[in-house]
């Protein structure tokens, strides 16, 4: 399992967000404080506080996928 931090500060980008990792046949869980949904949906995704990061669980192991994911994600990344 890898964590990142990203920001889903609009709804454009949430709405990207979700599409770029419905592509991927792997579990993403976004955490925010004492909640955990799952990354792949807009109802869960805007019943979090969108105004903070929040950190994403990407459970893969193998490295290829990561990496394609990560790349992916870069617009959402947090640096």
């Amino acid at each position: 399992m890898k964590t990142v931090r990203i920001s889903l500060n609009s709804i454009d980008k949430v709405k990207s967000f979700v599409n770029d990792l419905s592509k991927f046949d792997v579990d993403f869980d976004l955490v925010s404080g004492r909640y955990v949904i799952d990354a792949k949906s807009i109802m869960g995704i805007f019943s979090l506080d969108l105004s903070k990061p929040i950190d994403l669980n990407i459970h893969a192991e193998a490295e290829p996928i990561i990496s394609e994911i990560m790349s992916v994600l870069t617009p959402y990344l947090i640096k």
